[in-house]
């Protein structure tokens, strides 16, 4: 079966992509970042199986390029079996590092 390594490449606050004072706030709160970490890496062993701790969202906004890996595809950018794709959570993206594993 095919694994998938996928690392946290790049994580926005919604200052990044809004700017300061811009008026958008969660339940009246500033809104927070993803709770992932820069650098923390999943290893995606069963596709049918999000891994633990890692965001709903972002799983499913990865899941099509996931299955491209699982079945025998590629997405050959930069380089083979390696691609960037980010999670569309506009008001705190991720941008995540999607590798296949050699088996």
């Amino acid at each position: 079966m095919t694994r998938v390594k996928v690392t946290v490449v790049k994580k926005f606050s919604s200052e990044d992509v809004f700017g300061e004072n811009h008026g958008i706030t969660y339940n009246g709160e500033p809104i927070p970042t993803c709770g992932l970490e820069e650098g923390e890496e999943f290893i995606v062993e069963d596709h049918r199986f999000r891994p633990e701790g890692f965001c709903g969202r972002a799983w499913h906004d990865l899941y099509t390029t996931l299955m491209i890996y699982y079945y025998g595809g590629d997405m050959e950018y930069p380089q083979s079996g390696v691609t960037y794709q980010p999670c569309g959570d506009g008001l705190k993206p991720v941008v995540f590092k999607i590798e296949r594993m050699q088996e």
